[in-house]
């Protein structure tokens, strides 16, 4: 399966706007997009119907970015993960890093370019990793 073509996406962030944003872009592009509010709101969508990338948001209510990518790749080693955050909470790169560490393929700060995160989602979805 070319992983590239029609992929399935869960957005979580808590942002509205930012979250239709992100589906819109997504969905222009032809992938199936579904969206979560939060953390917890984004693992249970996961675990009912897995995707093959997430990109989240870091700093949410109930259930906060790292958190949540920390769960997602307990269970889900190979899941492909970009974090986004506009950090409101100290030092916004430290955290971004962080998000890298905790097993995010990508990360970026907002407000992000547009063409650079759908650059990375094709990039990740084509199995370039590195």
């Amino acid at each position: 399966m070319n992983r590239n073509s029609m992929a399935r996406i869960l957005i979580i962030e808590d942002d509205r706007e930012v979250r239709s944003l992100l589906a819109t872009l997504l969905s222009r592009k032809g992938h199936e997009v579904r969206q979560a509010g939060d953390g917890q709101e984004g693992i249970h969508a996961f675990r009912t119907d897995p995707c093959d990338l997430v990109i989240t948001d870091l700093i949410m209510p109930r259930k906060e970015g790292l958190e949540t990518i920390i769960d997602l790749r307990g269970e889900f080693p190979d899941l492909l993960i970009i974090a986004i955050s506009g950090g409101s909470r100290g030092n916004r790169q430290s955290y971004l890093r962080t998000a890298e560490l905790c097993g995010a393929a990508r990360i970026f700060s907002k407000p992000f370019d547009n063409q650079e995160l759908l650059a990375a989602v094709d990039e990740l979805l084509a199995g370039d990793t590195a």
